[in-house]
């Protein structure tokens, strides 16, 4: 008899839903699927704010992610809802103002599934917008370490 391993939720956020997050959702089901864990991890993304609702990923993103031959969809930004917290284990914010957010739209986060991206590599830091500083591959290095330290504290814990 096969034991059923529950699926480890992940939704990254960030204030739009079209530069970071979606970078990160990408890049790490990249990672899993290299890694052989789709049917054990999952990565979603959605935004904090409406601005972008209905967009497609930023162009700069797309070609970040072209340039690392990371495979992507096309797809629509979507706004994060109070329900989204039970349905998700991990609800992985880019900077402190998705931080602050995230600390009002969960009640203060009371299960502790809210963290930093770069809280995983042993930082405090926060991933820069590229919408602001147009620095995609910047972004995408913080974004790819993160995703890559958090995959490996999610599969330490087997």
């Amino acid at each position: 008899v096969q034991e059923v391993v529950p699926v480890k939720k992940i939704l990254f956020v960030c204030h739009g839903n079209i530069c970071r997050s979606p970078m990160a959702e990408f890049i790490m089901k990249a990672l899993i699927n290299e890694a052989g864990l789709s049917g054990e991890i999952s990565a979603d993304s959605k935004a904090l704010h409406t601005d972008e609702i209905g967009c497609d990923t930023h162009r700069g993103t797309r070609l970040v992610l072209q340039e690392h031959s990371i495979p992507f969809t096309k797809r629509a930004a979507a706004l994060m809802v109070r329900d989204d917290y039970e349905r998700y284990d991990y609800i992985v914010a880019m900077d402190t103002e998705n931080m602050n957010d995230l600390d009002r739209l969960t009640e203060s986060d009371p299960a502790g599934k809210v963290f930093r991206l770069l809280s995983f590599t042993g930082g405090e830091r926060d991933v820069a917008d590229p919408w602001y500083t147009g620095d995609f591959d910047r972004t995408y290095r913080d974004v790819d370490a993160g995703c890559r330290a958090l995959l490996l504290r999610l599969t330490e814990k087997k």
